[in-house]
C-alpha cells in the first residue's frame, strides 16, 4: 500500500459515499468518482440490479458522466477513485478513456484486473498505461463489502428456513 495524501482520502470518502448509495438501493456497494483539477467530474455506483445491465458498474457510470462533463471521451489529467479493484471490463474502459491514474480501496481476488487476477494497468500490449495506488481506506472499503455480503447470506438463509 502506498501512503495516501489528504486528497486521496477525501476523494475515496466520496467514492465510499457512492457505495453507500448503491447499498441503499440493494446493489453491491461499490462507488467511484473521477477527479480533474481537484473537482469531481463524474460519479457512479453499481446499478446492475436496478438497470438489469451487466455493464452498469460504478466505474463505467462515472466514466460516462465525466466524459459528458468534459465533452470528450479522453479523460486525460484525471484520477479515478473506486472502492474495489476494477474488473476486466472496467479496466478496459479506464484504458480506452485514457484515465492516467487509478486509486482503489481493496483488492478483488475473484475478478480484479489490476493485480489480483490480471494486471492491465501496466500491460505494454496496450497503448495506454495507468498509474495505480491501492489500499486507500482499504479496510473500510473491504468491511463495507463484507458486511453487505454477510447480511445478504443471512437474509437468504432466513428465507430458506421460513
Amino acid at each position: 500500500m502506498i501512503d495516501a495524501d489528504s486528497k486521496d482520502l477525501i476523494f475515496m470518502q466520496q467514492a465510499l459515499a457512492e457505495a453507500e448509495i448503491a447499498e441503499l438501493k440493494g446493489e453491491v456497494p461499490i462507488g467511484a468518482v473521477i477527479v480533474a483539477d481537484g473537482e469531481i467530474i463524474g460519479r457512479g455506483h453499481n446499478l446492475r440490479e436496478t438497470l438489469q445491465d451487466p455493464t452498469a458498474h460504478a466505474e463505467a457510470i462515472a466514466i460516462r458522466q465525466a466524459a459528458e462533463t468534459l465533452g470528450s471521451w479522453r479523460l486525460i489529467d484525471s484520477t479515478l477513485y473506486v472502492t474495489l479493484e476494477p474488473c476486466v471490463m472496467c479496466m478496459g474502459a479506464i484504458i480506452l478513456a485514457r484515465v492516467p491514474q487509478l486509486v482503489y480501496g481493496c483488492r478483488d481476488p475473484k475478478v480484479g484486473a489490476v493485480g489480483s487476477i490480471y494486471d492491465f494497468s501496466q500491460d505494454d500490449r496496450f497503448n495506454h498505461r495507468v498509474a495505480v495506488r491501492e489500499g486507500i481506506l482499504g479496510d473500510r472499503c473491504s468491511q463495507q463489502l463484507s458486511t453487505f455480503f454477510r447480511r445478504l447470506r443471512a437474509e437468504k438463509k432466513k428465507l430458506k428456513t421460513q
